[in-house]
């Protein structure tokens, strides 16, 4: 299993990249239903001057135009960092079956770093999350990026 795990963490590695050759925070995701990739997204905040552009946004609207439903209840996101509030809410209301995220975000983690709104038992819906996949690849992209920012302003 864990090798399905990192195959599709990789795919969500090279979106984060995109989003690093933007100089957009590198945060990538995939959406992934019965072993295809249906939904791609890197963040894109900057670029398109909105607040919810982010990687797991762009991804989930993807698959659910690839799917022309809501519904993505037999899906498996894979994303390079913890999803925040805004994103792992929007995977609970499109019914997520899986969550599969690389690095911690312990500033604004909402499945199970600051909140767990994935396993919420006030929502309707829970979401199995896999945590720590390609761990130290995700977490390198997001810590180069913010060293890279840090000495623009030094």
């Amino acid at each position: 299993m864990t090798d399905i795990y990192e195959k599709y963490m990789l795919e969500a590695l090279k979106e984060a990249r995109k989003a690093l050759v933007k100089d957009e925070v590198p945060v990538g995701c995939v959406v992934v239903h019965e072993g295809k990739v249906i939904g791609r997204g890197h963040n894109q905040v900057e670029m398109l001057k909105d607040p919810t552009a982010h990687a797991e946004m762009l991804a989930l609207t993807s698959a659910a135009g690839f799917l022309d439903s809501k519904w993505l209840n037999k899906a498996v996101v894979y994303v390079t960092i913890e999803p925040c509030s805004m994103c792992a809410g929007a995977m609970v209301l499109a019914r997520v079956k899986n969550l599969v995220y690389g690095a911690p975000d312990p500033k604004t983690g909402a499945c199970g770093s600051v909140f767990d709104i994935a396993h919420s038992a006030k929502l309707n819906h829970r979401i199995k999350v896999t945590k720590g996949v390609l761990k130290q690849e995700c977490a390198f992209l997001l810590k180069e990026f913010f060293k890279r920012k840090r000495a623009k302003f030094n």
